[in-house]
């Protein structure tokens, strides 16, 4: 996937019209500080790009709902514009938009090349200060335009808020359709907006529990078409499937490590109790890591590789999983959640600062997230049947999944607990798993 669209892109500052790019220092007006608690959306103007067709129009729109899902940025209604941009290569009226409000200006042009590919450029104005901030061009394959909108929104979350954004990734998914009592379940992929959903099986076996590779376009999960639940590899590329080890009795939860090289998940044994061990993709060798009279399940590697957070009810209590943390090794496993209720699917954040969880009690789930020690739990989402958190590549948003009268739909919130947004998805939907950035 790499070179692939190495060859499709071609990234960079543009080469007329932008040599007089100015920047603004630190303490310009416009930037958003995402570590403040109450951030208020930023007021910013995204106009159509100029195109001899839709096209500018469909990639502003989907720069426009990218940013404005983030929560934020606050697109302007265009009905409030009162420059009409017709050459985005002129300096802007900054007056007219400093009427309307607009801390922030977008505008762009996008063509197509006689080769087929398509050619969209952008610029980023600071209209309170009466600059420009970023202007790129970006060259494409036709059937790549949504992946253009993705990369320049990205371009502009980072320059105002100066963290990477997350807009253009993939979320894998279970589809779920039929009666409950005989649902299909389908492995699915689409854009993190919802878009371009690509089926990866046909149902004719349960899959459960996808998981991406952090470095390649492959995936992990498991399939009950031998009867019990087994985890295979998926090539996205490629379509090609192996079968990761033939363990005895039913493995679960599968996860890579931060470096692609290994998957860990757990092994459920003939005296009922589950352990967790780690398997190395190149060797095909495998480590037992806990070996306790309990249920140690939902392995998750922290970003740097050292350790593992997982749910265990060592701690006594008949079902009532808490949160561990251990060495990547098994060593040093202690507890670290101590609230009420039963805690399942940690996660650790790719930043490495937090560990989002499900938790369930007095009839409710909810999406959480605490600090690695345990400290600072803080709930985002209550629910009936949630859970299943999974990080963006930022780390500043998760995607979960939440039943519903029907069936279960997909759902992303911020780490405010305040920007809760539905994924739209064709069907019913469960278990996303946010890839990392794309290349």
């Amino acid at each position: 996937m790499k070179h692939l669209f190495k060859t499709l892109f071609l990234i960079g500052a543009l080469a007329t019209g932008m040599s007089g790019l100015a920047l603004l220092p630190a303490h310009a007006l416009v930037e958003i500080d995402v570590n403040k608690g109450n951030v208020e959306p930023l007021p910013i103007a995204i106009t159509d790009f100029q195109s001899s067709g839709d096209l500018g129009t469909e990639i502003s729109s989907i720069v426009a709902a990218d940013l404005k899902r983030s929560g934020l940025f606050a697109p302007i209604d265009k009905g409030a514009f009162i420059e009409k941009i017709s050459n985005p290569d002129q300096t802007p009226r900054f007056d007219d938009w400093k009427v309307i409000n607009a801390q922030a200006l977008v505008t762009g042009r996008v063509n197509k090349e006689a080769d087929g590919r398509i050619r969209a450029e952008y610029r980023l104005w600071d209209t309170f200060a009466g600059q420009q901030l970023a202007g790129e061009q970006f060259f494409a394959n036709a059937a790549n335009q949504r992946r253009v909108a993705h990369i320049i929104a990205d371009a502009i979350y980072e320059r105002l808020t100066g963290e990477k954004g997350y807009f253009d990734t993939r979320v894998v998914f279970i589809d779920e359709s039929g009666a409950k009592n005989a649902r299909k379940k389908r492995l699915a992929i689409m854009d993190q907006d919802g878009a371009n959903i690509r089926y990866l099986s046909n149902g004719s076996s349960i899959v459960l529990t996808p998981r991406f590779s952090p470095n390649r376009q492959e995936i992990t999960y498991m399939s009950y078409e031998s009867g019990v639940p087994k985890v295979y590899l998926l090539q996205l590329e490629t379509g090609q499937r192996e079968l990761v080890g033939n363990f005895p009795g039913m493995t679960f939860a599968p996860r890579f490590s931060p470096d692609g090289q290994k998957v860990i998940m757990s092994l459920l044994r003939d005296d009922g109790n589950s352990n967790i061990y780690a398997l190395d993709l190149r060797s095909r060798s495998t480590t037992r890591l806990t070996d306790a009279s309990a249920i140690d399940t939902s392995p998750s590697y922290s970003p740097d590789g050292s350790q593992v957070v997982f749910t265990s009810d060592r701690g006594g209590g008949s079902g009532r999983s808490q949160i561990y943390v251990m060495g990547a090794d098994g060593s040093n496993p202690h507890r670290i959640s101590f609230g009420d209720g039963v805690y399942s699917t940690p996660v650790w954040s790719p930043r490495g600062d937090l560990i989002a969880f499900t938790k369930q009690g007095g009839g409710q789930f909810q999406i959480g997230v605490m600090k690695t020690d345990g400290s600072g739990e803080r709930i985002l989402s209550t629910g009936f049947q949630q859970e299943g958190p999974t990080w963006a590549p930022n780390g500043r948003v998760l995607m979960f999944f939440r039943d519903s009268a029907g069936g279960p739909k997909l759902y992303s919130i911020d780490l405010t607990g305040r920007n809760e947004q539905p994924i739209p998805t064709s069907g019913y939907a469960s278990d996303p798993a946010w890839s990392p950035l794309l290349e």
